[in-house]
């Protein structure tokens, strides 16, 4: 382990402030819409704050956090969500993410500003996972801690 691995004090800010890192990046996706931010933007944040923590404790205790497996399910799924509100466009006659085109309440203007949010959730998730899965690609593997043995 690393120096900055082994720090209490470093250790301890990282566990406290991640999860309001992801908060903030809940916000930024969630308010892209109507002001700066977004789905990129927000799913580089949270994958950033997954990223630290992982930089700080170990790839090994960032993979339980999110492993594999549930990286390429949130992949899948953020484009599933972004595919499926476009294709929704589309069979109610609008072109792809023509929004007013879907007819699920009176007011056109508030179908595009919940079918937006659904957008930017799923571009949130497809780049957090995409980030993530970069990451552990390009880390390299742990070595084990000298004495242990199998």
């Amino acid at each position: 382990m690393s120096r900055i691995q082994e720090s209490v004090i470093i250790r301890t800010v990282v566990r406290i402030t991640v999860p309001f890192i992801q908060l903030f990046a809940l916000y930024v996706i969630m308010h892209g819409a109507s002001g700066p931010g977004g789905g990129f933007q927000g799913g580089v944040i949270f994958g950033a704050a997954i990223i630290l923590y992982a930089m700080i404790f170990g790839i090994a205790e960032g993979k339980k956090k999110m492993s594999d497996a549930l990286d390429k399910i949130l992949a899948s799924t953020g484009l599933v969500i972004y595919a499926a509100t476009g294709l929704a466009c589309i069979i109610f006659g609008g072109m792809f993410l023509q929004y007013s085109a879907v007819p699920l309440l009176p007011d056109p203007a508030e179908v595009s500003k919940y079918l937006i949010d659904l957008v930017e959730i799923g571009i949130g998730i497809t780049v957090l996972a995409v980030m993530i899965s970069l990451f552990f690609d390009i880390s390299p593997p742990e070595s084990e801690p000298e004495g242990a043995e199998e």
